[in-house]
């Protein structure tokens, strides 16, 4: 288990009362008509016997972008154990009541619907503190470095289902006016000649190689891959993230030995045991590889912690970690840990990518918000959709 600080405060005494789940539909474009794999996460709430400023203290989550919802999961196994462990749960805690007995192995995707869970018992750790999250960590983990801000870059750049080039453009025209000096577009869903096209469109709104990344979804298996990376090489992007099947760490292997620019992996790992994997045989290279788990997909901080853990005992420096999210949590987490930096989605995944309604990206930075817990009331999106679990109504609460 990682290590906590001696006598840090998570609420001591404090009973989880109530655990709401939902499916809701989310979507790769800023506009949700166009298809897009019918894509869901969970949103979830934990109502606890806490009260801040005459309010009940209630925790807000979700499952992150790109596995799908865990209804079943987080209700037919997760939430009753927690709700059976009783009083006195700090998050950590209730981290080891949701997986006792759970075997290892078979990550699968309960990893998401315990991170969903994880990240509302943070959300109502901090709140019951009267923190941002960001300084709740700072507080009560020994692993924290925090920072006042966070380098961030903008996802998107989905394949359009039609004309897709001029649209690309204009997302990218759009993401720089926010402020961003980097962003990533995806390839590996059509042929390498028109993923070129692709890279040059955008290449034309950003400019340096090097503000920009490209993520292929693990579409490109064995030489499809290497034959990719060569066509790619002469661009110098800023990294090539998830090229092959997330466990062939030995293509992986060759794909380092034949591509000298950075490389992206990790988002599709969801373990301590897999991140191991990927360190030992994946030839990553601590000198300018990058590593893009999703703290959310990794069984939330507690699994998280231990995926830093192991490359920061074999020599990998925090500025390496580029956690998969594009979201506030992910923020707040880079900014107590004193990663390198984090995703944005702040166009696609809508309402839960990006920033509050009122915060803005300077350039290429970003500030976690300084509300209570992680900030979800920042935005009245937000607001709505969590007041529909049906628990206390989310509102903008005050500081202290």
């Amino acid at each position: 288990m990682v290590n906590r600080r001696v006598g840090a405060a998570y609420g001591s005494g404090v009973r989880v009362l109530d655990v709401r789940e939902r499916s809701v539909p989310i979507s790769r474009f800023a506009d949700p008509a166009l298809a897009s794999g019918s894509l869901t996460t969970s949103i979830v709430a934990v109502a606890t016997d806490a009260r801040r400023d005459g309010v009940p203290v209630v925790g807000y989550g979700f499952a992150s972008f790109g596995r799908f919802a865990q209804g079943g999961l987080i209700r037919e196994r997760f939430a009753p154990r927690l709700l059976a462990a009783g009083g006195g749960l700090d998050p950590f805690r209730a981290w080891e009541a949701m997986m006792a007995g759970e075997k290892p192995g078979g990550h699968g995707e309960r990893c998401v619907a315990v991170g969903a869970l994880d990240m509302a018992l943070w959300d109502a750790s901090a709140k019951a503190a009267g923190l941002p999250l960001h300084h709740h960590l700072a507080e009560v983990l020994p692993q924290a470095r925090p920072q006042p801000d966070v380098a961030v870059y903008a996802a998107g750049g989905y394949r359009y289902p039609a004309d897709d080039l001029r649209l690309l453009e204009h997302e990218a025209r759009a993401l720089v006016e926010l402020g961003h000096e980097m962003v990533k577009i995806k390839v590996g869903a059509a042929s390498i000649a028109e993923d070129l096209r692709r890279i040059d469109v955008v290449l034309g709104v950003v400019g340096d190689p090097r503000r920009l990344a490209v993520d292929a979804m693990n579409a490109w298996a064995g030489t499809t891959g290497i034959e990719a990376a060569r066509a790619l090489a002469p661009y110098g992007l800023r990294w090539l993230e998830d090229v092959g099947d997330p466990h062939d760490f030995e293509g992986l292997s060759a794909l380092a030995a034949a591509y000298d620019a950075p490389l992206a992996a990790g988002e599709a790992l969801f373990s301590a045991a897999e991140a191991h994997l990927l360190r030992r045989h994946g030839s990553l290279r601590p000198d300018r590889d990058v590593l893009v788990f999703d703290p959310v997909h990794c069984y939330g901080i507690p699994g998280f912690l231990s995926i830093l853990a192991e490359f920061e005992a074999a020599g990998w420096e925090r500025s390496a970690f580029w956690p998969h999210g594009g979201h506030l949590f992910c923020l707040h987490l880079v900014a107590a840990l004193g990663l390198g930096g984090a995703e944005l989605n702040p166009l696609a995944f809508q309402p839960f990518g990006g920033l509050t309604d009122a915060a803005r990206v300077e350039h290429g930075r970003a500030t976690p918000p300084e509300l209570p817990g992680i900030g979800f009331e920042g935005r009245a999106a937000l607001r709505s959709l969590f007041s529909g679990l049906g628990l206390e109504p989310p509102r903008v609460p005050p500081m202290g």
